[in-house]
């Protein structure tokens, strides 16, 4: 397959994302986007064994750190160890991270990018389908507090987005599975022809047929890209990239992350956020129905995970949300697939049905 370029337009901050196969063996490439000065790779300890080796071969002066793997360490704790290592190795200003892994990996590495001496350079080389889709692409940095999920963050955009397909093979089924949730996610809020795709294409996805998922990952980003080109810093329009976080979100603040992956949550939240557009008579029930199959088609959860405090204590998580402001709980709800809008003005009462309903 040849590689596709999109363009994420932000002006002097605009950045490419190059979709392709063998990008870390290729050394060209890397060299065009990380030069000849300080660079440093980040990763943990799943990816390291897998695809380090491979990638130092091409840039072989670069330091290294490799992290702890998990939601649970995604904490300013880790982000000190990438600084540690920044300050023993003499990094300075004009210093390029890398990051090789997951969503974890790439919001940790651009929150110590962010910070590191007022700023420097990174660059995303996401390994799992969540990060590639979504995650790498669009500035967001940051980690979770005990309290609340990514609630300690900053918006630095990446230099590049470098997305290697053959990562892809190595992913274990669940993991790719719940990356399929933020592709579907994409259908919903901005992009009916695609959710239709979807629908026709999710068995080819599942077993990772090369054609569809590149062009899966290329519609997704483009269709990420130009949200975020819209509204970089999620002043009002970007909030629609939520649909269905806030509520899981919450699912994983209460179970600590030790239940579902992100994207499992993330799809059965769409599912909720559906069910109350629904009761709010915004969409009819045909559309929560086929969201319903299409999610349960990706092999995602569409029912709640076990041991859930009660209905009321998700409610009071969903009220740490980074969308609520001045007290109003804000969610991302559907008028119909592709048609995402964001929203405080909202019967509280069907908002409890739907958590009682599902929870």
């Amino acid at each position: 397959m040849t590689s596709i370029t999109l363009q994420v337009d932000l002006a002097e901050r605009s950045y490419p994302i190059i979709i392709g196969a063998g990008f870390l063996k290729d050394e060209a490439l890397l060299q065009q986007y990380i030069g000849s000065g300080q660079l440093m790779v980040v990763t943990n300890e799943t990816i390291a064994p897998l695809y380090l080796d491979s990638l130092l071969t091409k840039i072989p002066n670069a330091d290294t750190i490799i992290l702890p793997d998990g939601e649970q360490f995604k904490q300013l704790a880790t982000v000190e160890r990438v600084f540690e290592a920044l300050l023993n190795q003499r990094h300075n200003r004009t210093t390029t991270l890398l990051a090789l892994g997951g969503g974890v990996v790439g919001d940790m590495t651009g929150f110590a990018a962010a910070c590191y001496q007022r700023g420097v350079k990174f660059i995303q080389m996401p390994t799992t389908l969540l990060a590639q889709v979504d995650s790498s692409v669009g500035g967001k940095t940051g980690v979770n507090h005990a309290l609340g999920k990514n609630m300690i963050g900053a918006f630095h955009q990446p230099t590049a987005v470098l997305i290697d397909t053959d990562t892809l093979s190595s992913l274990p089924i669940r993991e790719y599975q719940a990356g399929l949730a933020e592709v579907i996610k994409y259908g919903l809020i901005c992009d009916a022809d695609f959710f239709i795709w979807l629908e026709q294409n999710m068995p080819a996805l599942i077993v990772r047929d090369q054609a569809a998922l590149q062009y899966a990952i290329a519609r997704s980003c483009e269709n990420k890209a130009k949200v975020v080109a819209a509204d970089e810093r999620e002043g009002g329009f970007r909030a629609i990239l939520n649909l269905g976080h806030t509520f899981g979100h919450a699912i994983e603040t209460a179970t600590e992350y030790k239940a579902w992956l992100h994207g499992e949550a993330v799809g059965f939240g769409m599912i909720m956020a559906l069910d109350l557009s629904t009761r709010l008579g915004l969409i009819n029930a045909s559309v929560l129905e086929r969201t319903i199959a299409l999610i349960g088609a990706a092999g995602l959860p569409v029912s709640a995970p076990a041991n859930l405090p009660t209905s009321d204590a998700i409610l009071g998580l969903m009220g740490m949300d980074k969308k609520v402001l001045d007290g109003h709980l804000r969610l991302v709800l559907l008028r119909a697939i592709g048609d995402a809008f964001v929203s405080n003005d909202f019967d509280a009462d069907l908002l409890k049905q739907t958590l009682q309903h599902y929870l």
